[in-house]
């Protein structure tokens, strides 16, 4: 007798998705629906590039929000940018937080989680891409798309789960890893955290959860390990235009195709992991030499009309705008242009100067106002992205710095102003993405 197909783990399972167009969101959507699940969502965009996968799947979001989209016995997935006063949360019907859902995932296979204030989304999608290539065939969970499969998740026939370990909200500790990957921890979030000691805890709590951890080989973060065994990784490349050259401990040469110190550490990271997971180390380093990034991630979105070159990237804090910054100058341009629009009024408040400092190695820096996501603008009076464009004045006397507000205003600045040539960055997390994408239309 010929034994039939596995039943799927959620078979008859019905989840309905707040805000599923976002990038975590429609993730773990493509994942349940893959594993049996009913699945249905809204969203207030409900027509982007995350929920195209799902809508081949035959997953149409509803637009908006309203009480009627939550079908009846579902349970409603939300997360931490959903508001208690959504209507979809008012229907009395079983919620479920998405971290808690993810939580069940790490329980159904072995588990690398990504976690770390820089980098995650670039050293999961790094995983992703060299397991598969050495045969793991893993099923992931990351926070954007990874541009090898198209897909920012994916349930795959391989022993491994890989996924990111979002720290903003503390919903990292809700997961059951079995290697945990720490990048690096820096205070961020700053309505979540009041110190960077409080940071530190939540790591290391994060840590204890884990069978084993890999680590940034710097003594204050291995130190969070406690009595979880370490592992600890760290690059020294050789950078050259576009990507950057290094080896392992044991020899391991990595050419990668991706530009800055900061991705060979990534790299290294993910390297790292994937030798305690016995995943074949040879075959997952050769294989990051096309590995071509993560989704906003030092994105290549085209060329201007004008010549001009432009890179997207979701740097958000200005450890993150610096490190790519300084990636870009290895693209050697004749002019580096920076567009930066603030994401959170609190992250404003807190390091406009430190956003002056790390815009003011761009020839010329544009400012937008601040996307306030899940904050309000009457909560941070007084607070715009101004304060960062004259914190970059300061940090960079002489140096160009535009104050405009609008996306649109932005648009038309540098279509007079970009020359072929220049290199345009359009950096932050909200939807300044957009603006590059107009300009090479």
């Amino acid at each position: 007798m010929t034994a039939g197909p596995e039943p799927t783990p959620w078979a008859g399972r019905a989840l309905h998705f707040v805000g599923i167009g976002g990038a975590g969101m429609s993730g773990l959507a493509l994942v349940a629906h893959g594993l049996g699940a009913t699945v249905t969502g809204s969203d207030s965009v409900p027509d982007s590039a995350y929920t195209a996968p799902l809508r081949a799947l035959g997953v149409v979001p509803a637009a908006g929000h309203a009480a009627a989209h939550v079908p009846a016995g579902a349970e409603v997935v939300y997360s931490s940018a959903i508001g208690p006063e959504n209507p979809e949360l008012r229907t009395g019907a079983p919620q479920l937080h998405r971290a808690d859902l993810l939580g069940e995932l790490t329980r159904l296979k072995p588990t690398i989680a990504v976690a770390g204030t820089h980098g995650k989304t670039t050293t999961s999608s790094m995983l992703v891409h060299a397991l598969r290539a050495a045969g793991a065939d893993p099923s992931y969970l990351v926070g954007g798309a990874v541009r090898s499969t198209g897909a920012n998740a994916g349930w795959g026939s391989g022993r491994w789960l890989i996924v990111e370990a979002d720290e903003s909200d503390r919903s990292l500790l809700k997961l059951r890893p079995t290697i945990a990957v720490l990048t690096n921890a820096e205070l961020d979030h700053h309505t979540t955290y009041a110190s960077r000691r409080d940071v530190d805890d939540t790591f290391r709590a994060f840590l204890a959860l884990a069978e084993q951890a890999v680590i940034w080989d710097r003594p204050q973060l291995l130190a969070l390990a406690g009595a979880t065994p370490a592992t600890p990784f760290d690059a020294e490349p050789q950078l050259a235009p576009g990507g950057s050259r290094f080896a392992l401990p044991d020899g391991t040469p990595v050419a990668l195709a991706v530009p800055g110190a900061h991705n060979a550490r990534n790299a290294a990271a993910a390297l790292t992991a994937a030798r305690v997971a016995g995943v074949d180390v040879a075959a997952a380093a050769a294989s990051l030499a096309d590995f071509a990034g993560a989704g906003r991630r030092f994105e290549h979105v085209g060329t201007t009309a004008a010549g001009a070159r432009v890179v997207d990237d979701y740097a958000h804090h200005p450890t993150e705008v610096a490190a790519t910054i300084a990636a870009a100058r290895t693209l050697q341009p004749r002019r580096l242009v920076a567009v930066f629009q603030p994401h959170l009024y609190s992250r404003t408040q807190r390091e406009q100067r430190g956003f002056g400092r790390a815009l003011a190695a761009a020839d010329l820096t544009v400012v937008l106002d601040v996307y306030a996501a899940r904050e309000r603008r009457r909560d941070y009076p007084g607070v715009s992205g101004l304060l960062v464009a004259e914190a970059v004045a300061d940090a960079a006397p002489g140096r160009r710095v535009v104050w405009l507000p609008t996306l649109e205003q932005a648009r038309g600045f540098l279509e007079r102003e970009l020359r072929g040539g220049d290199l345009l960055l359009t950096l932050g997390a909200g939807d300044v993405d957009a603006l590059g994408r107009a300009l090479v239309a």
